[in-house]
C-alpha cells in the first residue's frame, strides 16, 4: 500500500527525483532522437518558468493540442512542473468538437506544434504557445511549485449521454497512487522501454507517459499513425527493444495475426484494458508471446486510469476476469437499493478511495449524481460505474456489461445518447437511434432513422448525415451501419422498442452491382468477401458502408500482403472503393517467396521454443494447450479427419518431436 505521505508527492517530483539518480540514462526517444533524463527535465523546466510567466500555477487548466513526438512529452512534463493540469485536445478532432472542448475547459492557454495551428479552431483571444519554439534564456532549474494531492494533474474529455463531451478531472495524489501501485505491481527498471502508441486523448497514456519516467527506465514514442499498423508496431518493438506496452483487446488480436509478431521475443509485459479480453486473445498470448506477462486491468476515466486488476493464466474457464481493487482502492457491486449483492449475483459496480476523481470539470450536477456519499462509510465518496459485474467465490470481479447505453467499442468510450443528439440536430431527420450490434470484428455503430422526408433518396441521404455527423464527431462514433425506417416500432404504452429494430442488411448498403475486371480488383474483393463475410463486393461497393472498420482494415491489409497486394490502412480510408483501392495498390512478391516444402530431420528451435525450454518448467512433458470451437453447423467426421491430416503434413510445427 502507498503510505500517506507518498500520496502527497507529485509525478513531477517523483520524475525530479529519478533525474537526480541517472541524469545521463536515456529517457525518451522518438525516432532517431534520444533525450537523456537530465535533458528533458532541463527543456520542460524551460517551458515550465515560461508558463509560470503567463500565470500557470496549481488549478490553472492548459490545453494542448499536439502530434505525438519529443514536444508532446516536453508539454505535458513543463504543465505539471509549472504546478497545472493539461487538457489533451487531439488535433485528428472534428472542428466543431474542438471548438467545443476550446469553449468548456476554460483555458486560457493552448500549447501547440506550428504545423498545427492554423488547422485548429482557435477563439479569439486564446494566448497560444508553440512547443516547437527555443526557449533560449529561460532556466532549466526545477522550479519547484509545490501542489497538493487535491490539485488538479490532467482533464481528459469523455463521451457524454447528454450529447456534448465532459471533462473528469483527476487529482495528483490519484495518479500518483496509481503510478506507485504499478511499479509495486510489475517492477519497471533501467532495462525497460514502455511504447507510447495510445492517443493522449485516453487514459492510458497517462501511465504511458510518466510511469517510465519515475523508475528510470525509457519512454519511446511511436509516431503519429504507426499505432494503427501490427507491421510498424513489431519494427518499432525490435528497434527500440520495447519490453512493455498496452493494448486494448481488439488491437491485440489484429497485432497477433501478423506473421512477424513471434520475433517480439523481449517483450516482458502486455497490459490490456478498454474493453473485455477474450479468452481466444488470452491464449493467443500465451502461445504467440510465451514469454510475456499479460494483465488484464479496468477502470474508468473518472478514476485515474484502472481501478482492478488481474494476471492472466489458463484457468479453463470462457471468460477472463477484470480481478480485484488496486492499491488504495475500494469496490462494492451494489444492487438498486444499494444493497451489496451475493457471490454470483451481478449488480452495479461502485468505486470508492484514493483514485476517484475531483469530478467533472466545471459540471457540479453532474459531478453530484455520479459521485455519491457512500453508505458504508464516515461520508467518503463513491463513483457510480454504470458496468454490471459479480463476485467469483474467490472475491474476484467477473465484468458482466454496460447498465446504461454507454458502451465501449475496441476501447473507446462511446455515449449513443451524444451520437443521437448529434443527428437529431439535422434538420433531415425526424427520428434516430443508435445501437452497437456484433459485426464482422466485434461490436459496430448501427444508426436507425427516421427521415424527415418520406420519399428521401436513401445513398444520397446516408451520405449528407455522415458527412454532418463527421463535423462535430470524431470518425469511431459515427455509425459504419445505416437503417432507414418509415417508423420505429413502439411497446403498447408507446415506448421504443429497440429488441425489435431490423439488424442492417449489407446488401443494402451495397452500390449497383459491377463485377470487378482486372485480376488485382478480383483478388481485392474477394478479400473483402472473406473478410466482412458478405456474398459478393462490386467495383463500385464502399469498404465501411459494408461493415468495415479501422480494426478490419488492418486484418484486410494483412491479408492482402499475404497475397502479394501492398497497400496501407490510410490509403484503405482514403480509397474506400476496390475499383479506388486497385488504382493505389502495389503488387510484387517480394518477401512473400516461401519454401513449402516439408522439414525433415534435425532443425533449429524457433524463439518461442528456445524460451519455453530455458524457463524451468516442472513436469515439462505435461505442458499443453487447448482450445474449445463451436461449430456453425454439424461436422462430418471423415472430412474433419482429413482437414486434420492435411494440416499436419502441411506445418511441419505439428510434427516435431522434441530432444536434449
Amino acid at each position: 500500500r502507498n503510505g500517506a505521505r507518498t500520496l502527497q508527492t507529485s509525478i513531477q517530483s517523483l520524475i525530479e527525483a529519478q533525474v537526480e539518480r541517472s541524469p545521463h540514462a536515456p529517457a525518451l526517444v522518438f525516432g532517431e532522437t534520444e533525450l537523456t533524463y537530465a535533458e528533458l527535465n532541463a527543456r520542460a523546466n524551460q517551458l515550465a518558468h515560461r508558463l509560470i510567466e503567463t500565470g500557470v500555477g496549481p488549478d490553472v487548466i492548459v490545453g494542448i493540442a499536439a502530434e505525438r513526438s519529443l514536444e508532446m512529452v516536453i508539454g505535458l512534463l513543463g504543465v505539471l512542473k509549472a504546478g497545472g493540469a493539461y487538457v489533451p485536445l487531439d488535433p485528428e478532432y472534428p472542428q466543431d468538437r474542438l471548438a467545443y472542448m476550446f469553449e468548456d475547459s476554460g483555458i486560457h492557454l493552448l500549447l501547440t506544434q506550428s504545423h498545427l495551428r492554423d488547422a485548429l479552431p482557435i477563439p479569439a483571444g486564446l494566448n497560444t504557445l508553440l512547443l516547437d519554439q527555443p526557449l533560449d534564456g529561460y532556466a532549466i532549474e526545477n522550479p519547484n511549485i509545490a501542489v497538493t494531492g487535491e490539485n488538479l494533474a490532467y482533464v481528459i474529455y469523455t463521451s457524454g449521454s447528454t450529447g456534448k463531451p465532459k471533462g473528469a478531472g483527476n487529482r495528483h495524489s490519484a495518479l500518483t497512487n496509481r503510478l506507485c501501485w504499478m511499479q509495486q505491481a510489475y517492477r519497471l527498471d533501467a532495462s525497460d522501454t514502455i511504447l507510447q502508441k495510445t492517443p493522449f486523448s485516453f487514459d492510458v497514456s497517462v501511465w504511458e507517459f510518466f510511469w517510465p519516467l519515475t523508475t528510470g527506465a525509457r519512454l519511446a514514442m511511436a509516431a503519429p499513425g504507426d499505432h494503427r499498423d501490427p507491421a510498424k508496431l513489431v519494427a518499432l518493438i525490435e528497434q527500440h527493444k520495447v519490453t512493455t506496452l498496452h493494448f486494448v483487446p481488439s488491437m491485440l488480436q489484429v497485432f497477433l495475426l501478423d506473421e512477424q509478431v513471434t520475433r517480439c521475443t523481449g517483450i516482458k509485459r502486455i497490459v490490456c484494458s478498454g474493453e473485455a479480453l477474450p479468452v481466444d486473445a488470452q491464449q493467443q498470448v500465451f502461445a504467440k508471446l510465451p514469454q510475456a506477462g499479460l494483465y488484464n486491468l479496468y477502470g474508468p476515466t473518472e478514476a485515474a486510469i484502472d481501478v482492478t486488476h488481474w494476471t492472466c493464466r489458463d484457468e479453463g474457464r470462457d471468460g477472463v476476469p477484470i480481478g480485484q481493487p488496486i492499491a488504495n482502492l475500494s469496490t462494492f457491486i451494489l444492487d438498486a437499493e444499494l444493497n451489496p449483492v451475493p457471490v454470483g449475483v451481478s449488480g452495479e459496480l461502485y468505486l470508492g478511495g484514493e483514485g476517484l476523481a475531483r469530478g467533472y470539470h466545471r459540471r457540479p450536477g453532474l459531478t453530484a449524481e455520479r459521485f455519491m456519499t457512500s453508505p458504508f462509510g464516515k461520508g467518503e465518496r463513491l463513483y457510480r460505474t454504470g458496468d454490471l459485474a459479480r463476485y467469483r467465490a474467490d472475491g474476484v470481479i467477473e465484468y458482466a456489461g454496460r447498465i446504461d447505453h454507454q458502451v465501449k467499442i475496441r476501447g473507446l468510450r462511446i455515449e449513443l445518447g451524444e451520437i443521437e443528439a448529434r443527428l437529431m440536430e439535422q434538420d433531415a431527420v425526424r427520428e434516430a437511434v443508435v445501437l452497437a450490434l456484433p459485426g464482422a470484428s466485434g461490436q459496430q455503430l448501427v444508426g436507425y432513422v427516421v427521415a424527415t422526408e418520406a420519399n428521401a433518396d436513401e445513398s444520397e441521404l446516408r451520405e449528407r448525415i455522415k458527412t454532418r455527423l463527421k463535423d462535430t464527431l470524431p470518425d469511431y462514433m459515427v455509425p459504419t451501419q445505416w437503417v432507414f425506417l418509415a417508423e420505429f416500432p413502439l411497446s403498447p404504452n408507446g415506448k421504443l422498442e429497440r429488441k425489435l429494430l431490423p439488424k442492417p442488411d449489407t446488401s443494402q448498403q451495397q452500390a449497383v452491382y459491377i463485377a470487378p475486371q482486372s485480376a488485382l480488383e478480383q483478388q481485392i474483393a474477394a478479400i473483402w468477401q472473406d473478410v466482412l463475410k458478405v456474398e459478393r463486393v462490386g467495383l463500385a461497393d464502399n469498404f465501411f458502408e459494408l461493415g468495415g472498420d479501422s480494426i478490419i482494415s488492418i486484418q484486410v491489409v494483412s491479408r492482402a500482403r499475404q497475397a502479394g497486394i501492398r497497400f496501407t490502412p490510410k490509403q484503405l480510408f482514403q480509397h474506400q472503393t476496390v475499383q479506388g483501392l486497385a488504382g493505389v495498390a502495389g503488387t510484387g512478391d517480394e518477401g512473400l517467396v516461401i519454401d513449402q516444402g516439408p522439414v525433415t530431420g534435425a532443425a533449429p528451435l524457433l524463439p518461442f521454443q528456445q524460451v519455453f525450454f530455458e524457463t524451468e518448467i516442472p513436469e515439462r512433458h505435461h505442458w499443453n494447450q487447448s482450445v474449445l470451437l463451436k461449430p456453425l453447423q454439424p461436422l462430418q467426421a471423415e472430412r474433419l479427419e482429413q482437414a486434420l491430416h492435411a494440416l499436419v503434413q502441411h506445418h511441419d510445427a505439428l510434427r516435431l518431436s522434441f530432444s536434449e
